[in-house]
């Protein structure tokens, strides 16, 4: 958004710029810029962004200047918005940066971002002063979000201001036609941070660094890492017995484990790349890629087709993969927890030994995950190098009101909202550990710190149970209370920009989500707008049989599923020989009785039951959705338009979707050895369901816009299939871009929904 400028030609003008303009070179481009145009005046960072006085011998519009600010950004620079008034004059006789101003701060700084090319040489070439040292930087790249304490971005502001400039430095950083102008991360190996190897067994400190590290990897030791966000912990992935071994101490045994490339010719070897998934890898957002195997490597990603790949993204990951060129690169923490930022005594036990810096980190984030789906990003985890890029709020949504969000339980973030804009923070996962739950909290305190946040609003999820839900009524704000499925819902049409006038169908499908009614929802049609939802539709609920057990050992949905197809009286499948005769008879009897059986509308759910019948999952899974993966990866190998039936029953004001036709498919394909075709048959039939539904919602709401989220749509296959039918049959689709389908999308929605509540004037819950 750019305001109104003056059209009268005048002598000095007063410049704001709102956005990502700190950290990032603008203001040395500025002056740059302003010299070019022969302007006298200056330009320094202000608590809303960056203030620029300019003037001028002969009066002046200042238009040429202007396009040239917007359309010569420096490479990580992001503009929201720009004002334009006339000045006094200040008979200033030249332009010069000062320093930065006090005040109210809400300005938003660049993520965490790769090496550039330009220090990428540097490293390499031994005329270069910072040849081989690892953490060299400039404007262009290097650390930000996971450095920075608070706001103005300064040196002083952050994690290296225990670090003295030495004079080459404090020169490179003073010359504003040096790329290192202003570099808040400026380092060399005189005054900078260093590195470290250490013996875990001792926790004595080694000679040696990058090199040896790199030598002890080969000779299959286990290292944690510190990079940018936290530790990683590290191996030969190419060596079983250490990947045998680090999959012991993480308490991972069949969980996927990403890996880390020295450069896309490596990666290349590995897995199938697509242009488009090639611009992911190379971004400078340098996040994890989840690729087709080219090559499989045992023990990296058991049972499935697609591997996590990454490139190096800091000088320190360049120097150990020069001889290396690949390791596992797996992040560094106890089961559950988050990843560890800081040498402490829990790193010892993971890992044999430690590459360590002393360049403290401020705020931990794990690696961003992503995949290329459907013509386009589709984020599995957002986290490093992308937050904290700000969200603009429609116009029609904006509130004077400062609002903090919570999320859900599991996946979790936590989102903000200040004069527009709402910041998500990184990934902080389920909130169940406790180790999670102080980061909860740690992320909270510094995005308010940060950002200047004071909030009048704390918004959570509906479920009564939810540790943010108690927290969100410990903290003497009005608290609104969001429908999980809803939350979902509204998140990409606030990213989308979507018309508070305007409803849409949102596909909602799950693993679980508290409902209005009190029992378990994951398969829902909701017609909403930012205010308000009605559930059209969902899936027929199924007994939970065992409750929370049954999300961990499929067999139990299996049978809640069969059990419904099949009149009370499933049939004798081969999957059923690993649990026991008298395990099912049990559970049969459980369901029968109505003892802890909650009902479930779970889409998560049915995918459990589809991919144990057709002899796929696990008894008991390791990890959330490892049997759907499962079953995404044999449906992947076959390419077949066909379906199974499935039935949409009107009943009362809502619609049923029953898939026992579907599940009597599955038996009958698997007793005829078509596991793979029933696979990819199971994902048709869910893609019709979803259009069957919108069209019923289209006829009766006359409805354009479907919204499609929720965690199971990480699946590409169904993802792919439901956009398609979408789109043919007139549909305009919805789907989160910047952020993941997944509960990582919670707070997001529900700052869209006390947007909508605040602007009506009204408190609540939905």
């Amino acid at each position: 958004m750019t305001r109104a400028r003056p059209s009268a030609r005048t002598r000095a003008v007063r410049v704001v710029v709102f956005g990502v303009v700190q950290g990032v070179g603008f203001r040395p481009f500025v002056y740059r810029l302003a010299r070019t145009f022969g302007y006298a005046g200056w330009v320094k960072n202000i608590g809303p962004g960056v203030e620029i006085h300019l003037e001028t011998a002969t009066p002046e519009d200042f238009s040429r200047f202007l396009r040239r600010l917007k359309g010569d950004l420096p490479p990580l620079a992001r503009i929201e918005s720009l004002s334009l008034k006339p000045a006094s004059s200040q008979g200033c006789r030249s332009f010069r940066v000062r320093k930065s101003g006090k005040g109210e701060s809400f300005v938003f700084i660049s993520p965490d971002i790769a090496t550039c090319d330009a220090c990428h040489r540097e490293i390499l070439t031994p005329s270069e002063r910072r040849y081989r040292y690892p953490f060299t930087n400039c404007t262009d790249c290097g650390p930000r979000y996971t450095i920075v304490k608070s706001l103005p971005y300064d040196r002083a502001k952050t994690t290296m201001a225990g670090f003295t400039m030495c004079p080459d430095c404090a020169r490179e950083y003073g010359d504003p036609g040096d790329r290192r102008y202003h570099a808040q991360p400026i380092a060399c190996p005189r005054c900078g941070p260093r590195v470290s190897l250490i013996d875990t067994r001792n926790g004595k400190k080694m000679k040696g660094g990058i090199d040896e590290a790199a030598a002890l990897i080969k000779k299959g030791r286990i290292l944690a890492v510190k990079g940018l966000g936290g530790f990683h912990l590290v191996c030969d992935p190419w060596n079983a017995g250490a990947v045998a071994r680090l999959r012991r101490v993480k308490e991972r045994r069949k969980k996927p484990f990403a890996l880390m490339a020295a450069d896309i010719e490596t990666a290349a070897k590995i897995a199938r790349i697509s242009p488009e998934e090639k611009g992911l890898l190379l971004s400078p957002s340098r996040p994890i890629v989840l690729l087709r195997k080219r090559r499989d490597i045992p023990g990296i990603a058991p049972g499935l087709d697609e591997v996590g790949l990454m490139l190096a993204y800091t000088p320190l990951h360049h120097l150990l993969l020069r001889d290396l060129k690949l390791i596992v690169a797996t992040s560094s923490n106890k089961k559950d927890s988050p990843i560890i930022k800081e040498r402490e005594p829990g790193l010892r036990k993971l890992g044999d030994f430690i590459l360590d810096h002393d360049r403290p980190i401020r705020m931990r984030a794990d690696d961003s995950v992503l995949k290329w789906a459907g013509g386009r990003p589709h984020f599995a985890r957002r986290a490093r190098g992308f937050v904290p890029y700000p969200q603009r709020v429609p116009a029609e949504l904006q509130v004077p009101e400062h609002i903090l969000a919570l999320g859900g339980e599991l996946k979790d973030t936590v989102s903000v909202y200040k004069s527009g804009y709402v910041i998500t923070s990184q990934f902080l996962g389920d909130l169940d550990e406790y180790e999670n739950r102080k980061y909860l909290k740690e992320t909270v305190d510094h995005l308010c710190r940060l950002f200047d946040v004071r909030p009048r609003v704390v918004v959570s999820d509906l479920h009564p149970d939810f540790h943010t839900t108690r927290l969100a009524s410990s903290m003497g704000l009005p608290h609104l209370k969001v429908q999980h499925h809803f939350a979902h819902v509204l998140a990409p049409l606030l990213e989308h920009g979507i018309s508070p006038a305007e409803k849409v169908l949102g596909v909602a499908l799950d693993g679980y989500g508290y409902g209005a009614d009190g029992l378990a929802w994951g398969g829902e049609f909701l017609i909403a707008d930012y205010g308000s939802y009605q559930r059209f539709a969902h899936f027929k609920n199924v007994p939970l049989p065992g409750a929370d057990l049954a999300a961990k050992q499929p067999w139990r949905m299996a049978l809640a599923y069969l059990r419904d197809a099949f009149d009370g009286r499933p049939p004798v499948l081969a999957p059923f020989r690993r649990v026991g005769a008298t395990r099912v008879k049990g559970i049969l009897e459980m369901m029968d009785r109505g003892l802890n059986s909650p009902l479930t509308s779970s889409c998560g759910r049915l995918f459990d039951a589809a991919s144990f019948i057709l002899g796929l999952a696990p008894l008991e899974m390791e990890y959330e959705a490892e049997a759907a993966m499962r079953l995404e990866t044999e449906a992947s190998r076959v390419r077949t338009s066909a379906a199974y039936p499935f039935e949409i029953n009107k009943s009362g004001g809502t619609r049923e979707v029953s898939f026992e036709g579907t599940i009597r498919g599955l038996v009958g394909d698997l007793k005829r050895g078509r596991t793979g075709p029933a696979a990819r048959k199971f994902h048709n039939t869910l893609a019709r369901a979803v259009l069957g539904v919108a069209l019923q919602a289209r006829q009766e709401h006359k409805l354009a816009g479907v919204a499609l989220v929720g965690g199971v749509f990480l699946n590409r296959i169904l993802l792919e299939e439901a956009s398609r039918l979408l789109t043919e049959a007139g549909f305009r689709v919805i789907r989160p871009e910047q952020y993941s389908p997944n509960d990582e999308s919670i707070s997001l929605g529900q700052v869209a929904f006390a947007l909508a509540g605040l602007k009506a004037g009204g408190r609540g819950r939905a």
